[in-house]
């Protein structure tokens, strides 16, 4: 189905670049500000919300172009899988697993990404990968071992026998669901580089999150029957807009629209922006910093971001 990937001629490859990398700037600038609003909405309820808001945004994009041909099969089934992998589980994983780490914990785990998709790729696409990419992933589970051992959440609470111990086995389990949350991502961005071969990126975006709104409403609903709306601030309401935006059209919509003129391994170098600017988010806006064992963490993981997504000098094909 498909050939040599070439990029497409100067201005429009790096029109692409810059879709890519604001759509993985904007995940992660909103993984980080999601924190205070899992503080005030339940997850469920926000998840439910989130697809709502970006739904009624792109009610108009549902439309299938005339140029467009009806969907098979197959394409209605990816379709399908891309919404529950990458919009219903991974906004489980990640609300959840953000709301017991730190953002700039998250942003960490969430710098394996490349490598994860390397080994999607290896095992769905059947992509061959080098010793390089091995190393990235080496680089990348050990990242998320230093930030394991680093016990830099608790300094600044009580440390207390049992509260300390229950606060850290919090943090792990946060941390365990953000690496889930990335086997979410990758798994999307496989399926998406299939979806972009049949349908537009606008398609694309709507359709995913209808599903994940169907998908969301027993839950949403039964946690909005049980909220006091009341309570929710006018500068929660209107981050609860951005983050909706952010997260069910923009972002998707950028990635899809990129991902149609690169090929999926050079896409990978971009999700550098997501923990970059994760970290950064959570850095400046929420308050948290770095300790030297998290920057270290943060490094290798780059590292391996580096080693899984820089060109090689003989581009890898796919078995036949």
């Amino acid at each position: 189905m498909t050939r040599h990937h070439a990029p497409s001629p100067g201005p429009q490859r790096w029109m692409a670049y810059c879709f890519l990398g604001l759509s993985m700037a904007l995940v992660g600038s909103y993984v980080a500000l999601s924190k205070p609003l899992v503080a005030a909405l339940s997850v469920f309820l926000l998840a439910w919300l989130r697809f709502g808001i970006g739904g009624l945004a792109m009610v108009h994009w549902l439309k299938r172009p005339a140029h467009e041909p009806p969907m098979s099969p197959s394409t209605k089934r990816l379709l399908f899988l891309e919404s529950f992998v990458g919009n219903f589980l991974f906004s489980i994983a990640m609300l959840f697993g953000v709301s017991m780490t730190s953002a700039v914990s998250a942003g960490v785990i969430m710098a394996t990404i490349p490598a994860v998709v390397a080994v999607m790729s290896w095992v769905f696409l059947k992509e061959r990968i080098g010793l390089r990419i091995w190393a990235a992933i080496a680089c990348g589970v050990l990242g998320i071992a230093l930030l394991a051992l680093s016990k830099t959440e608790l300094h600044t609470q009580s440390t207390r026998g049992l509260e300390a111990n229950l606060m850290h086995s919090n943090a792990l389990w946060g941390n365990v669901l953000v690496f889930i949350a990335v086997l979410c991502e990758a798994a999307y961005a496989v399926i998406g580089k299939k979806l972009t071969g049949t349908l537009s990126p606008k398609r694309i975006s709507a359709l995913i999150n209808l599903w994940g709104f169907v998908l969301m409403t027993p839950m949403g609903l039964y946690a909005a029957l049980r909220f006091d709306f009341s309570a929710v601030t006018p500068s929660l309401w209107l981050l609860l807009v951005f983050y909706a935006l952010a997260a069910s059209v923009w972002t998707v919509w950028l990635w899809m629209t990129g991902l149609k003129g690169v090929p999926a391994a050079r896409a990978g170098v971009f999700t550098v922006m997501l923990p970059v600017s994760a970290a950064l988010m959570g850095v400046f806006a929420l308050g948290e910093t770095l300790s030297g064992m998290q920057m270290l963490a943060f490094a290798l993981a780059l590292a391996g971001v580096l080693l899984a997504t820089l060109p090689a000098g003989k581009t890898a094909t796919p078995a036949p």
